[in-house]
C-alpha cells in the first residue's frame, strides 16, 4: 500500500482554540500526522512516497469542489488579519445566522464570520499552505487509483470533511475527501462512494455532493442532536433535488460500542455494492476511539482491523483519506491497524 504525506502540514500549528468556553491548547496538532506517518514506517506497509509536484491542476481540482471567493479569502485571511491591527491566529466572532443576512463585510472579523461555521478552526499563518499541501497528498491518492493502484492512503492533515464549499469550520478548511471523489468521478464517468467512517458528521462532504447522483455520501456518526456539528447529519438528509437517494447518514447514540457501529458499516457497505461503486474514498477518523478526548463512542485498537477488513470485501478501489483522531498516542496504532485489515483481507482472496 502506497501511502502518501507531506511535511506541509507542520505548517498548520494553531496556538490554541474555544473549547467549553475557554482557550485551551488544541487538540488537532502537528504530533496527530507524525505518530501516524511512524506507525506506518513501523509496520512496514509499504513506500511512503511524496504528493505529485504543486501546479495549476491543484487549484483547478480545488475549484472543482470550492467557490472561487471562499478560496481567495482563504488563501489572503491571515495576511488580512495582521493587516488590520491583529496579532497571532485569525478566530471570526460573529456569523450570519438568523436574522443575519447581509454581504460579506470589509473587516477581516466580518469577513471570517461570513465563511466559517464556528470559533474553534483558528486560522495561523500556515494554514493555506498546509491545507493545499493536504489537498495536494489526497489528489495524489486519487491519481494513484486511476493508475490502477487497488488501496492507497492520504496521510492529510489538516482534516477536510467538514468543509464545505464555502465554508471551513471543525478543523477542516479543504475538503481532501471531496477533492478526491471528483477527480475520480470525473474521470471516465466513474461512479464514486464515500463512507465517511469519522465520529463527527461529513456535513462539508454531504454539502458538496448534495445534487450529485454520481457520488453517494455515507456517514456514519454520533448523533448530532448529541453532537457537533449539530445542525446536519440526521437520517433524514438523502440527497437534493434529482438526487435523492444519494445520501445516507447513520447516526448514532453517545456510548455506541463496536458491535453496533460494525452494524452500522455493514448497513453502509450494502448501500455502497448497490450503488455499483467504481471506486470508494474512505474519510478515515479515529475518533470513534474509546480513549478520544472529544468523542463518546467506545471502539477499541483491535477493532480497527475489523473496520478494514470489512471495507476491503467491497473489492474496489479504495483511497483512505485520514480525518479525525485526537487521542495522539493511540492514533497512530489505530490508523495501522485500519490499513492492515484491509491489506490482510485483501490478500487472502
Amino acid at each position: 500500500m502506497l501511502t502518501i504525506f507531506s511535511e506541509t502540514h507542520r505548517l498548520h500549528r494553531a496556538e490554541a482554540e474555544l473549547i467549553d468556553g475557554r482557550m485551551e491548547p488544541p487538540v488537532e496538532v502537528p504530533e496527530r500526522a507524525e505518530r501516524v506517518l511512524a506507525a506506518v514506517r513501523s509496520a512496514t506497509l509499504g513506500p511512503i512516497v511524496e504528493p505529485d509536484p504543486d501546479g495549476s491542476d491543484v487549484r483547478a481540482a480545488l475549484v472543482a469542489v470550492h467557490d472561487e471567493a471562499y478560496l481567495k479569502f482563504l488563501e489572503t485571511a491571515h495576511d488580512a488579519w495582521l493587516a488590520e491591527g491583529h496579532t497571532g491566529d485569525a478566530l471570526p466572532l460573529a456569523w450570519p445566522a438568523r436574522n443575519l443576512d447581509g454581504p460579506e463585510p470589509d473587516a477581516i472579523d466580518g469577513r471570517l464570520g461570513y465563511w466559517s461555521f464556528d470559533a474553534g478552526t483558528p486560522v495561523t499563518a500556515g494554514t493555506w499552505a498546509a491545507a493545499t499541501g493536504s489537498v495536494r497528498v489526497a489528489l495524489t491518492g486519487a491519481r494513484l487509483l486511476l493508475a490502477g493502484e487497488e488501496v492507497a492512503f492520504a496521510l492529510c492533515r489538516p482534516p477536510g470533511h467538514h468543509a464545505a464549499a464555502d465554508q471551513f469550520g471543525g478543523y477542516c478548511f479543504l475538503n481532501n475527501s471531496a477533492v478526491a471523489a471528483e477527480a475520480l468521478a470525473a474521470t471516465g464517468g466513474r461512479r464514486v462512494a464515500v463512507i465517511d467512517v469519522d465520529y463527527h458528521h461529513g456535513n462539508g462532504t454531504q454539502a458538496i455532493f448534495w445534487e450529485r447522483p454520481d457520488v453517494l455520501t455515507i456517514s456514519i456518526h454520533a448523533d448530532p442532536r448529541q453532537e457537533y456539528p449539530y445542525f446536519t447529519g440526521y437520517a433524514g438528509e438523502v440527497g437534493g433535488s434529482g438526487a435523492e437517494g444519494s445520501n445516507r447518514n447513520l447516526p448514532l447514540p453517545w456510548g455506541t460500542g463496536f458491535d453496533r457501529w460494525a452494524q452500522a458499516l455493514e448497513a453502509a457497505i450494502g448501500s455502497v455494492a448497490a450503488f455499483r461503486a467504481d471506486a470508494v474514498v474512505v474519510p478515515l477518523g479515529v475518533d470513534t476511539f474509546r480513549g478520544d478526548p472529544i468523542s463518546r463512542f467506545g471502539l477499541d485498537t483491535p477493532d480497527y482491523l475489523a473496520v478494514g477488513a470489512a471495507l476491503a470485501r467491497l473489492r474496489r478501489p479504495t483511497l483512505f483519506v485520514l480525518e479525525g483522531g485526537y487521542a495522539v498516542d493511540a492514533i497512530g496504532t489505530n490508523v495501522v491497524n485500519v490499513l492492515r485489515g484491509f491489506e490482510d483481507e485483501e490478500s487472502r482472496n
